[in-house]
């Protein structure tokens, strides 16, 4: 996947975030969004799902429950390729110019230090990661 220069999934207008990995494809120059389907865009500012913190029990990573952490599994870390801690991941919302398109990227993370290790936000956005909710966004354009 890392491969992927062309990234076109327009009419999906049901996607409202991407995975925090579509940063590792390097070679991605092109990208065809429906930008007003995002969670944060720029035009109509939605609100963002809230995210919850990691528990202080063990879980199945293989089998989470989306409604609660947007992923039905959760194998390594968005940003070190490390392993998920069996508690679950450190999540947080980032919005990312990813080829031509500023994304909401939903990252995974095993650490908060992985978190604190994540670039800032695009300009017009909220300039760092949150845990979505009632997070103050910049006026819409």
């Amino acid at each position: 996947m890392t491969d992927l220069e062309d990234f076109s999934p327009y009419t999906s207008r049901r996607l409202h975030w991407f995975p925090y990995e579509i940063t590792r494809c390097t070679r991605l120059v092109n990208s065809t969004v429906s930008t007003r389907s995002i969670y944060g865009n720029y035009k109509y500012r939605p609100s963002f799902p809230p995210l919850r913190a990691p528990g202080d029990t063990d879980l199945s990573l293989e089998s989470l429950a989306p409604s609660r952490w947007g992923i039905s599994a959760a194998r390594t870390c968005s940003v070190c390729t490390g392993p998920i801690p069996t508690t679950g991941p450190h999540q947080a919302w980032l919005s990312r110019l990813v080829a031509t398109d500023v994304l909401l990227l939903l990252v995974n993370a095993c650490s908060q230090e992985c978190l604190d290790a994540l670039p800032p936000g695009a300009t017009g956005y909220i300039p760092t990661h949150h845990r979505g909710g009632k997070v103050a966004q910049p006026s819409s354009r």
